[in-house]
């Protein structure tokens, strides 16, 4: 599969890969935390043509934008010091015409819609492979969405709120049960179990 290839180093073009004009600018910043994926994507975006820098938190996202404000961003929501919304909105500032897809890990869709209004051209649910990111990239406002292959089941989108609401409320299983009007011992059970599919 061309995800998994050994990277070569450095970017790697490839021909006939549809990226539209020949002269484009196909330089591509990813931001995330989670190191592997991080590694795969960049290759898989190699591959498809693009010029990637990877970054693995807001800081050094909001470095390599004032280094050189990329034409395309996959920028992950939740990084280990700070919120992804930031950068999405330096980018914004410093190129208008950039294409940023921001990646969520849990199904907040208050918070990609509040993305999409910075700048995001449009939100991915993790987990997310490198040609679902290609297409949104790609993608025209006209574009009609594809129905995703694998959606996140309401159970998993479920069990997604209930921990990010517990991370929040600091683990604290009273507080949590509290905010998500619910009794103490459900939630238990809840947090006992292994994610849903």
């Amino acid at each position: 599969m061309k995800n998994d290839l050994p990277d070569q180093g450095g970017a790697t073009r490839v021909e006939n890969v549809p990226l539209g004009e020949s002269d484009a600018d196909k330089t591509l910043l990813i931001v995330d935390d989670d190191r592997p994926f991080l590694s795969r994507l960049s290759r898989a975006m190699e591959m498809r043509g693009f010029v990637v820098s990877c970054a693995q938190s807001v800081a050094e996202g909001l470095a390599a934008i004032a280094k050189e404000a990329p034409a395309f961003a996959v920028i992950d929501m939740r990084l280990a010091d700070g919120n992804g919304l930031d950068v999405i909105s330096e980018l914004k500032a410093k190129r208008p015409d950039a294409r940023a897809i921001i990646l969520t890990g849990y199904g907040n869709i208050v918070t990609a819609v509040t993305a999409v209004k910075l700048g995001a051209f449009d939100y991915i649910a993790k987990p997310a492979d490198a040609d679902e990111i290609y297409s949104a990239l790609m993608a025209t406002r006209h574009d009609k969405a594809e129905l995703p292959e694998n959606p996140m089941s309401a159970d998993r989108v479920r069990w997604e709120h209930i921990q990010r609401i517990y991370e929040l409320c600091g683990r604290n299983v009273s507080e949590t049960a509290r905010r998500l009007n619910m009794h103490r011992r459900t939630l238990q059970r809840i947090l006992a179990k292994r994610a849903p599919r």
